[in-house]
This record gives structure tokens, sequence and C-alpha cells, in this order.
């Protein structure tokens, strides 16, 4: 597989796609205590049950950093100028999710060249998780 070179990529080219195993609640318990975000309605599904869902959700900012990490596979992360989401549903355990993005504009400032993607996390019903963008930087002049 041919690695994805960012400093070569234009308009409509899109990076490398990252699929991910299903949202666990091992990973979910995991990720809860390496973020410190202990909320009862990513662990607890009791509590997920009184609030209205059939079960627990996964934390919006574990679906970011799986992008996170799809942008970071594509590009160095000292190119990531910007790095911005929003969160479009819940991520349902079992859920499987796939991250991709998309080079929406190509543009040179004063010789600084950079690279703008649109960014997306959808599970295999096609349920949009997240958007976003990221401003990647090609050159420093």
């Amino acid at each position: 597989m041919t690695q994805w070179n960012h400093r070569k990529a234009n308009v409509g080219d899109e990076i490398p796609i990252l699929t991910l195993e299903p949202i666990s609640r091992s990973t979910l318990s995991i990720y809860a205590g390496a973020s410190g975000d202990h909320n009862p309605i990513h662990i607890d599904i009791d509590f997920a049950k009184q609030s209205g869902l059939s079960d627990v959700i996964a934390h919006g900012m574990l679906v970011m950093a799986y992008m996170g990490q799809a942008l970071t596979n594509a590009v160095p992360q000292s190119a990531i100028q910007q790095f911005c989401v929003e969160f479009s549903s819940l991520t349902q355990v079992n859920d499987i999710l796939t991250c991709s993005g998309k080079v929406a504009e190509r543009t040179n400032n004063n010789g600084q060249e950079s690279l703008t993607l649109n960014l997306t996390v959808h599970d295999t019903k096609g349920n949009q998780k997240l958007n976003g963008n990221a401003k990647i930087i090609i050159n420093d002049h």
C-alpha cells in the first residue's frame, strides 16, 4: 500500500480510511479511566436506561480521538494546525466506526501552503457520528 503524501494532495483526494473494531464496554471503561470522564451515561447501563437510552453510549471525545488517529495516520502530527469537529449522533456499544477525510481546499498564502480537509465518522448503518475539518500545513515557507 502506498503511503498517502499530503504534500502532493489535491482537492478531492482522500486520506486513508480507518475502520475500527466494534465499540466495546471494555473500550469505554478504559477510555473513562484514561480521560477521567466517568460520566455514568458511558459506563453504567442502569443509569443509561434511566436516562431513556437502551444502553450506555460512547464518549464523544473517544470518537473524536479515533478521527484524530486517522488524521495522524495520514499526516505528521506537527503538520496539523487546526482540528475541529461537531458531533452528529450518539455512538452505541458494538457500533463499528469508519473515519475518513477528503481534501476540500489547497491554498498558498505568501508561500505557506496548506490543505483543508473535511472529516467524517460514520457507523456501518451510514449514521454520521461527527463531521469536522482540519487545516494541514504543507510547508513552512
